[in-house]
């Protein structure tokens, strides 16, 4: 199984009461029912005020790096990371889990 891990940024100026922001949290918290290579599905807003802290978690579990490749190029996925891509910054991990 991989752990998939982003960790969203969001660029200066940007912040929930964006309402761009608000369309792409939406976005993600429908990427787990649309996307069939997702086994688990899980997002959320960050609630640390420190400064290092990201602003939002999305995070999918999946059978190998070919479900991790099919998942990315997803059109419901690439629609998020379109959204996403105009508001903040991001960082990915995969790892066995």
């Amino acid at each position: 199984m991989i752990r998939h891990v982003v960790l969203f940024k969001f660029k200066p100026g940007v912040d929930w009461n964006d309402p761009r922001a608000v369309e792409a949290e939406r976005s993600t918290a429908q990427v787990g029912g649309e996307v069939p290579e997702l086994r688990a599905w899980r997002h959320g807003r960050n609630v640390s005020p420190r400064e290092i802290a990201y602003d939002f978690l999305a995070e999918g579990l999946l059978d190998d790096m070919e479900a991790v490749d099919r998942y990315i190029v997803h059109p419901f996925h690439q629609e998020s990371v379109r959204l996403w891509r105009e508001i903040s910054d991001w960082v990915v991990v995969d790892v066995e889990d």
